[in-house]
């Protein structure tokens, strides 16, 4: 455990001339391995044993770069992110770690010393997508090349994680690989790859969280942000990768999430996302009177692959204190499990009476077929699901609900996809994440099952899924048209210089004319709406993917939740 948790968290592969290089790997059990790889001499387990014996922690020396090279002063950056919102906060955290050593970035790509992509494994497509880029880079490098002024390319996130030595071995073009939980570790892959020398860090801890470094926002001025407060996955859904790129599940201390907030609303944010694969089985265990909680209660009809674990404060303390800093900014969160919302419904109770807490949920079925559900290790059936999307409509009225679904998974046949239609119809989501099911290495279901339902049927079945969902969305969106929305200003329409958009409490788009109003926030003359402010919005027209409608007043958080 010290050697997966702590010494080795941040200790690299290095490849250096023609040998074949080999991740380095720390499984249950299994030292690290590696093979036709010159690494230094370091310790021994001996060493370790001492040193615990000791009450020690060991500080064995990296492998150093070689002399002269650069360690990112004045280096320019570029960084490019694919992917999820997760992918979006490691970038920023990426970024602070590489801003604090001296890389300067840039939006220019013929600018960059170094050129990081931060990749995301779920979906081949994903996949397809960075290599399509790294095409595109590997021309560029050749003509940084031959002009003397090297170009140094790194792969970071879950790719890296899943593909390590196939990135490192294609073609030679990357040089640099870095897993989700290595970030820490950059500055020093990048003075190794700054000696010629190709280097890599993929290990996985059952530690790391960045709880300590406060993440540099990517887009300056945003009115809204992501606030990571957990990583990895426990769940182990027979589809998913994340738990086997991401690592184990572990939580940031609230603490650390509530001083980056604050720091959110000090610079002016008006809506802030908590973060995670699986946000509602947060657990913080990170001080000792927090360990005496007793394990949560599973929603009715669910279940779990893990034992339910004691201890620890847990998501609904999380997002009563968030929802506390300022009453001026709302707070989403994403993603949660179905299983997760227990039956004394305190995180549905509490996003009830915060005004500040949106009014929306995101609810993954994946399918609704209980045995397609069941192959997919989701731990309910179709009818637990649907109680569950029941409790919450009493409990929350009017809440808007997205979900996502796998179409074509292993063994799915028409009248599965069928159930799926008719849940589809049934609950009528408001927003939607549809795909056609894309079989990942190292899942439950590459080992055990068979991908066998034909790419054309899966496509067909997914277009399918795409116009119930369209047809359903558009009544769900039209029962709001001639209701005044609070929407929050995020800028200009891409559509229309003369429109603005922004979204509501539900997290729907809308679009409105960009027109003096009047301010019933204090001030007598006409203004017009900047990024940022609240305003209400008559809506007049809607479609399946957005509101549209004519500008009422700018107004506030507190003042629109007080006139309700």
């Amino acid at each position: 455990l010290l050697c997966r948790g702590r010494a080795l968290r941040a200790v690299g592969l290095l490849r250096s001339g023609p040998g074949t290089a080999r991740r380095v790997h720390c499984g249950a059990g299994e030292p690290p391995v590696g093979r036709g790889v010159a690494l230094p001499a370091g310790p021994d387990l001996r060493h370790f044993l001492r040193g615990a014996a000791a009450g020690e922690t060991p500080t064995e020396p990296l492998p150093a770069p070689a002399p002269g090279a650069r360690r990112g002063l004045w280096c320019c950056l570029y960084l490019e992110t694919y992917g999820c919102q997760m992918n979006v906060n490691d970038t920023e955290i990426a970024w602070a770690i590489l801003q604090k050593n001296g890389y300067r970035r840039t939006k220019e790509l013929d600018e960059a010393d170094v050129v990081l992509l931060v990749t995301c494994s779920i979906r081949e497509k994903a996949e397809q997508a960075i290599w399509n880029r790294l095409q595109h880079l590997k021309a560029l490098k050749a003509r940084r090349q031959q002009a003397r002024l090297p170009l140094r390319i790194g792969i970071l996130g879950c790719m890296a994680e899943r593909l390590k030595e196939e990135i490192l071995h294609r073609e030679k073009l990357v040089d640099i690989v870095a897993g989700p939980d290595a970030y820490r570790d950059l500055p020093r892959l990048l003075a190794v790859a700054e000696s010629g020398q190709q280097a890599a860090n993929v290990l996985l801890s059952l530690d790391e969280t960045y709880a300590d470094i406060l993440p540099v926002q990517t887009s300056a001025g945003g009115t809204t942000a992501f606030v990571s407060i957990m990583r990895g996955c426990d769940n182990m859904c027979s589809y998913c990768i994340v738990p086997f790129t991401r690592g184990r599940e572990r939580s940031r201390p609230i603490a650390s999430i509530l001083q980056e907030v604050r720091m959110l609303s000090d610079q002016g944010v008006k809506e802030v996302t908590l973060l995670g694969q699986n946000v509602n089985s947060f657990r913080d265990t990170s001080e000792v009177q927090f360990q005496s909680a007793a394990a949560p209660v599973l929603s009715r009809g669910f279940s779990t692959v893990y034992k339910a674990k004691p201890g620890g404060l847990r998501f609904a303390h999380l997002l009563d204190q968030v929802s506390r800093i300022d009453p001026e900014m709302r707070i989403r969160f994403t993603s949660p499990h179905p299983k997760d919302f227990p039956d004394e419904a305190s995180v549905l109770q509490l996003i009830q009476e915060r005004h500040n807490i949106c009014k929306q949920l995101h609810l993954p079925a994946q399918s609704g077929s209980t045995r397609v559900l069941e192959a997919m290790r989701r731990g309910y059936t179709r009818e637990a699901y649907l109680e569950l999307v029941h409790h919450v409509r009493e409990s929350i009225p009017g809440v808007s609900l997205s979900s996502d679904f796998i179409a074509g998974f292993c063994g799915e046949t028409e009248e599965d996809h069928q159930q799926t239609l008719t849940l589809l119809r049934e609950v009528r989501y408001n927003i939607g994440f549809l795909f056609a099911y894309s079989m990942r290495q190292k899942t439950r279901a590459y080992h055990r099952l068979q991908d066998d339902v034909p790419a054309d049927v899966k496509q067909r079945r997914l277009e399918e899924l795409i116009a119930v969902f369209r047809e359903e969305a558009a009544r769900a969106n039209e029962a709001m048209v001639g209701q005044n929305q609070l929407v929050l200003v995020e800028g200009p329409s891409k559509r229309s210089p003369s429109e603005l958009c922004g979204r509501n409490d539900g997290n729907i788009k809308v679009i409105f004319p960009d027109a003096e109003m009047e301010d019933a926030v204090g001030c007598e003359a006409p203004v017009r709406a900047q990024p940022g402010d609240y305003v209400l919005v008559k809506v007049t027209s809607a479609s399946s993917q957005t509101l549209k409608g004519v500008l009422l007043c700018r107004t506030t958080l507190s003042r629109c939740a007080a006139s309700h």
